[in-house]
């Protein structure tokens, strides 16, 4: 981090980053396949397309775009069997927990920036119990803009009461990193999230990037103020 500046608040995106929803995001899938009587999908070969939402989850099973007619409809179906299956099988992924006992125990704030909607974060941040913890929670229709544009990047800092420059955004997605670095945030690549095959993560003009969780706590130690 440059000289003089300090971290104060860590940014998580959501889905692929903070907590692992690709199971609960694969059965609400097939379960919208299986009504349009067509073969149901591997969660491995839908697990990629997680972090495009519904547009990427769509475009892949349905092979529609949101230009298309039928998808408005088959996304309002997606998402009403998707609030009745929200967490069933999504968990903070492997090491997390530890990360965000260390945050707070650093005497550091963390919240979240997502594009998912607030009637889907908000209730999967509570049955997590998280979000009592967290400082912030920004879903993507908080405000008019979503990522990649930065004004929720400035939203969660201002929330979490940090300068956006004291922050880090950690995301799994190239949107994730373009709107962390147009805040002028620190940014990290989640490696272990829902990256597809074609993504190009080193292009993406990160800070740097981690391949498990734990690994934050060691780039949180050696940022400035925080040895």
């Amino acid at each position: 981090m440059e000289t003089g500046s300090s971290l104060k608040t860590i940014l998580f995106d959501l889905d692929g980053t903070l907590v692992d929803t690709a199971p609960d995001l694969a059965e609400t899938l097939n379960r919208l396949l299986v009504k349009y009587q067509r073969p149901v999908l591997s969660p491995e070969s839908i697990r990629p397309y997680v972090s495009h939402g519904t547009i990427g989850m769509l475009g892949f099973a349905f092979d529609v775009t949101e230009e298309d007619t039928e998808f408005a409809g088959l996304r309002k179906e997606f998402l009403d069997i998707y609030e009745n299956h929200l967490c069933h099988q999504s968990q903070l992924f492997g090491g997390m927990d530890k990360v965000l006992d260390f945050i707070e125990a650093s005497e550091l704030s963390w919240g979240v920036v997502t594009n998912k909607p607030d009637f889907l974060t908000r209730p999967l941040m509570q049955e997590l119990s998280l979000d009592k913890r967290c400082a912030c929670i920004v879903s993507g229709d908080t405000l008019p803009q979503r990522k990649p544009d930065p004004a929720p990047m400035f939203h969660a800092a201002e929330l979490a009461g940090s300068p956006a420059d004291e922050c880090v955004y950690l995301g799994d997605a190239e949107r994730d990193i373009e709107a962390g670095n147009r805040a002028g945030m620190q940014t990290l690549v989640a490696l272990y999230g829902y990256l597809e095959k074609n993504d190009q993560p080193d292009l993406w003009q990160a800070s740097g990037s981690i391949s498990k969780p734990t690994e934050l706590i060691d780039w949180i130690k050696n940022s400035s103020g925080h040895v």
